[in-house]
């Protein structure tokens, strides 16, 4: 029998006027005076496109007054004298669009960004869940319209298709393989194509996307290229392309519904144990542990909060994460705000690893690790995981490269097994426990030019040192692109006061020093790199 395979079902959102309704949101949320700008005012967005302010957004009321995108500000405003002028803001837009973006995954994860005023949601297999395509349509084409966004969705068996309907036939539902039937009578330029094929199609007597259907694909592809007749075969249905998630999907989703939005913190704390609980048993029937959990908070009013944390090791248990997650919301500076209240809360596991049971002895050292990884996780759920690190050798004799801090979580285990360079017991330390972030200049004053020094100034005091040890010559690895490299002599120096310092000399006399203008050799630099304890 042939495999089951579930017909891809895309629903496009459009939203044309999102310049100026994001404007009005955001002076509906100032204390600026919107009563100075009445509804019936035109609202029209400009930029400066060939060396001319030209309108690239409008609302409603601007096109009523007959104005259009690419019209000059100056011929705008003797068409319509009364008219409120704003500047383009293009991150502001693209930050707006993410947030009803992030607002449409209460409906499907799989929601990808459609530039600069669209979305592309697969509604695969979810519809049902909200009552059906027509139900999900209206649910979401009310919900951005009651929050003042202007909108036009469709819904088709690919992205192209729906993304032609949302922009010309707002509502559409297209049926199974009925793409082609629905966008025929269309215009070509609702293929979103460049708008030199438009022109050259339309000077072929070819306006509308059937007639350009009717002719042979060859041709078409000869006259226009193949991405255009790929496009025009994805509008017909004839072919698909998959859409980019702005997110990947999860490996593992739970989630809780409420029929009226909830605000309290007892009953949010709730909902996560019981959304762990949920995770947990999902994931044990494939044998499988969190590594990195992510908790969404959907605001009725169309905000959205998340909480996201990762793991050291495959968390299996649901007392793990509710704890993990109760740290985290308790040492964030910006608690959830869940203003009117949330009306959607997701538990989701993005990360997984499979669980591999181990035999366990009397052993104290691994259940010492387990413990002090699930110390290390809580720490960083309050922290941040960037915070708690653990110190790796490399394999290198530059001193500030020696060591590098890496995420105690994922990288425990190697230092556990990491070996250091061994101290002889009773010998004093040949290096500094710790560097300084960046040497600091001195001022040293030698005996001989390429001997110890005798004295130092460092930090605006004078050190007249008494016993010094070295020079021990580190070379720069010939691999490294950055010049300013040069070979160093380190000293450990003691002063009369008893103090160990560890400086180096930068660079080599009359070799690696290039002669400055007068055609004398460069003095090398002196440098403090650490303090002994």
């Amino acid at each position: 029998m042939p495999a089951f395979s579930m017909t891809r079902r895309i629903l496009s959102l459009w939203l044309p006027r999102l310049p100026t309704d994001r404007l009005r949101r955001q002076l509906s949320r100032t204390a600026a005076p919107v009563d100075s700008a009445p509804g019936d005012v035109p609202w029209v967005v400009v930029a400066r496109l060939a060396n001319a302010l030209q309108i690239v957004a409008l609302d409603d009321a601007a096109a009523k007054a007959g104005l259009e995108v690419g019209l000059p500000l100056a011929n705008a405003r003797a068409i319509c004298p009364d008219l409120m002028v704003f500047d383009a803001d293009p991150a502001a837009d693209a930050l707006a669009l993410e947030a009803i973006a992030a607002w449409c995954d209460r409906f499907t994860p799989l929601v990808a960004l459609d530039a600069p005023d669209g979305l592309l949601l697969d509604i695969t297999g979810c519809a049902h869940l909200f009552g059906g395509e027509a139900l999900m349509l209206q649910t979401v084409s009310r919900a951005l319209t009651a929050q003042g966004f202007a909108v036009g969705a469709a819904i088709a068996g690919t992205a192209v298709a729906a993304r032609t309907l949302s922009r010309y036939r707002h509502g559409r539902i297209v049926g199974v393989g009925g793409e082609a039937d629905a966008v025929s009578a269309l215009p070509v330029a609702a293929l979103g194509a460049d708008p030199a094929i438009g022109h050259g199609l339309r000077r072929a007597g070819l306006k509308s996307i059937g007639e350009v259907a009717a002719r042979a694909r060859p041709e078409i592809t000869a006259r226009f290229g193949a991405a255009f007749t790929s496009l025009l075969e994805q509008a017909l249905g004839q072919r698909d392309a998959p859409i980019s998630p702005r997110q990947p999907l999860p490996d593992y989703i739970v989630e809780k519904r409420f029929a009226e939005p909830v605000a309290t913190d007892t009953v949010i704390a709730a909902t996560l144990s019981a959304l762990a609980a949920t995770l947990v048993d999902a994931m044990a029937r494939h044998g499988k542990g969190a590594r990195q959990l992510r908790a969404s908070f959907f605001r009725s009013d169309g905000a959205v909060r998340a909480v996201e944390l990762q793991t050291g090791q495959p968390v299996t248990k649901a007392v793990v994460i509710d704890r993990l997650f109760r740290e985290r919301l308790d040492a964030i500076a910006d608690p959830l705000d869940p203003g009117f209240g949330f009306d959607l809360i997701r538990l989701s596991a993005s990360q997984t690893e499979i669980v591999v049971q181990q035999q366990r002895d009397l052993d104290a050292n691994v259940h010492d690790n387990d413990e002090l990884s699930a110390l290390i996780d809580r720490i960083a759920a309050r922290i941040g995981g960037r915070r708690v690190v653990v110190h790796l050798p490399r394999d290198t004799h530059i001193p500030e490269y020696a060591a590098w801090a890496a995420s105690a979580q994922h990288h425990l285990a190697e230092a556990a097994q990491a070996a250091w360079p061994a101290r002889i017991a009773g010998e004093p330390p040949l290096r500094p426990l710790r560097l300084f972030a960046h040497p600091e200049p001195i001022t040293v004053i030698a005996e001989v030019p390429d001997g110890p020094p005798a004295r130092f100034r460092w930090r605006r005091v004078s050190h007249a040192v008494v016993r010094v040890e070295g020079p021990e010559r580190v070379a720069m690895e010939w691999w490294r692109s950055d010049a300013a490299l040069l070979t160093r002599d380190y000293f450990r120096v003691e002063d009369e006061a008893g103090l160990r310092f560890w400086l180096y000399r930068d660079g080599l006399y009359e070799r690696e020093l290039a002669e400055d203008e007068e055609g004398e050799p460069a003095r090398p630099n002196w440098f403090m790199h650490g303090l002994f304890a």
